[in-house]
């Protein structure tokens, strides 16, 4: 077992102790990737996709430029950063207009990937 995975049977034994405590705590892991992910009651599955494109968005803000497909993952992260924000609300005229310049953006870098490998299409 790797210190990892001890950390997180260990971390396991924390989180029943607090759970007799009627503190609830969802776990969940990914071991092969060193990864845990604790969550209290208060978690939406809003607060989780928000969460979650979070990181999304900075795997593309430090890939910026570095990866061919880093500009398709930014401009979709940033539509769906724009939806998740009004979720509960309505999207406004400034926001349509961020969504559909990120669309053109989405379709331009799709076709410079294209014309790069050409035995792709």
């Amino acid at each position: 077992m790797t210190n990892f995975e001890n950390f997180y049977h260990d971390l396991l034994d924390l989180a029943k102790k607090h759970e007799l405590q009627n503190t609830p705590l969802k776990i969940e892991k990914d071991l092969e990737n060193d990864i845990i992910k604790i969550f209290g009651e208060k978690i939406t599955s809003l607060a989780r996709a928000q969460n979650g494109l979070h990181d999304m968005t900075e795997l593309a803000y430090t890939t910026a430029e570095h990866h061919p497909y880093w500009n398709l993952l930014y401009n979709c992260s940033e539509i769906a950063n724009s939806v998740l924000d009004k979720w509960k609300s309505s999207l406004s005229e400034e926001d349509f207009s961020d969504i559909d310049w990120a669309l053109k953006e989405l379709h331009q870098s799709l076709e410079k990937i294209k014309t790069r490998n050409p035995s792709n299409s």
